[in-house]
């Protein structure tokens, strides 16, 4: 079982790890962020309960419900809920970089527990393919929700329409995540640019957020 719990665990730490050190200005509280990850490993459970009982029901048949709902919604969903209820208010939260850290954590929690529960059905050799696509795939999606999520906190404003966004746009990036492995037989050629694409996404949405706190902090300053 050890060596399935490593496995299944070390890719989504180190990518947790990667993000967590991108923070140029003010890390946010080990504790605060080693809560959301639990609490995103113990949302596999009931997003497979949901999971199992509608396409039990018949409802998941065609490979786009599959795609959009069964997997992208319910996931991403859930996962904006926990970010939403659990820091958002939270009084750590107090710099635009730090959505990106607590949905990053929420994302890899439930990818490091999903990805522990793949490898003991299928066996310790999928593991370096998993850390490749799908518990890196949770991670992007988790940042692109992070960074509309920090920036509807410090935009009372337009906090309700960026909100939004912070759920639609992961939510359509997993979706053709989904879309790529069920409908394309050569899914890896598809994939890998898809990947490349979402990298450079999330890297370019962790530079944003950085910068965008370090014109809020000159501009403190500077008053």
């Amino acid at each position: 079982m050890i060596p399935y719990i490593t496995a299944g665990l070390a890719p989504a730490l180190g990518l947790l790890c990667f993000f967590y050190l991108k923070d140029e200005y003010e890390q946010e509280p080990l504790s605060s962020v080693i809560r959301c990850f639990l609490f995103g490993a113990l949302l596999v459970f009931p997003i497979m309960f949901i999971q199992f009982a509608f396409q039990e029901e018949g409802y998941f048949q065609s490979i786009y419900m599959q795609a959009f709902i069964q997997t992208a919604f319910i996931e991403e969903i859930l996962k904006w809920l926990i970010v939403m209820l659990a820091v958002f208010h939270h009084v750590h939260f107090n710099q635009r970089y730090d959505g990106i850290v607590y949905a990053t954590a929420v994302a890899l929690g439930f990818a490091s527990a999903e990805n522990i529960l793949y490898l003991i059905s299928n066996g310790v050799e999928t593991a370096f393919f998993r850390a490749i696509f799908p518990v890196s795939s949770h991670a992007l999606f988790g940042v692109v929700m992070g960074y509309y999520i920090g920036l509807a906190k410090f935009n009372p404003k337009r906090r309700n329409t960026i909100l939004i966004y912070s759920f639609i746009f992961p939510f359509l990036l997993h979706s053709v995540y989904n879309l790529i492995l069920l409908t394309q037989q050569s899914w890896l050629f598809y994939l890998v640019p898809f990947m490349i694409f979402l990298w450079v996404l999330g890297l370019r949405k962790v530079k944003k957020a950085n910068l965008k706190q370090g014109a809020y902090f000159q501009k403190n300053i500077a008053s």
